[in-house]
């Protein structure tokens, strides 16, 4: 398997160049175009995610019949970064899971009821195991290894982070902050290991455009 990432930046393609019987899987909705004969099957990603996120319910499984090549897209402006997973694991937060390859597992990580009103959902994707994982963003992505330190986040601008590292969600500032700063709660984050953002949000473009926020 090869890959390379097209137009980086700001409308990033990732193309996927598989051999006969090497596969990958991707969200529904982010294949762009199949060159070659490839085997299309839906995954279930289990009813739990479903309800207490905002992924869809199956993943697309592509499988090369022959050398074939799969580009996939991201469904805002932006950037893709791939992390490769040799028995580690990653969080993924809401929409920002593109594809993955390799034997990895994936779970949800419960957040708390907090996390509804932090503006990200119950849960969020927890994947582990030997493979890669591709991310996408809206804007670029920024990627801080994080030393025994404390960093404060606002939900959405979180792409993923390293499962070596304890996160909880948290208060930030007072009444007034979050009526007219925007942020009410805010993500904290302490340990050892990478942690990835994108730097726009999806909650503020379509606050700008007047669009009511969907839960």
């Amino acid at each position: 398997m090869r890959f390379q990432i097209l137009y980086s930046p700001t409308y990033s393609t990732l193309e996927v160049e598989l051999e006969q019987g090497e596969e990958v899987e991707a969200e529904p909705g982010a294949m762009m175009m199949i060159e070659g004969d490839v085997e299309v099957k839906l995954k279930s990603r289990g009813i739990l995610r479903k309800l207490a996120a905002r992924e869809s319910i199956f993943t697309v499984k592509y499988i090369a019949k022959e050398k074939s090549k799969v580009w996939f897209v991201s469904p805002f402006p932006g950037d893709i970064a791939y992390v490769p997973l040799e028995g580690k694991g990653l969080i993924i937060s809401d929409k920002s899971y593109l594809a993955h390859h390799g034997d990895l597992k994936q779970k949800v990580v419960w957040r708390g009821l907090k996390g509804v009103f932090g503006g990200s959902g119950l849960m969020w994707l927890k994947v582990e195991g030997n493979g890669g994982v591709w991310l996408s963003s809206y804007g670029a992505i920024m990627e801080k290894e994080v030393k025994d330190e404390k960093l404060i986040i606002d939900n959405v601008h979180l792409l993923a982070m390293e499962d070596t590292l304890d996160y909880k969600v948290r208060k930030f500032g007072g009444i007034g902050t979050a009526l007219f700063g925007g942020e009410g709660l805010v993500l904290e984050v302490r340990g050892h290991g990478k942690i990835y953002l994108q730097t726009r949000n999806q909650r503020s473009l379509l606050e700008s455009l007047g669009i009511p926020k969907v839960r």
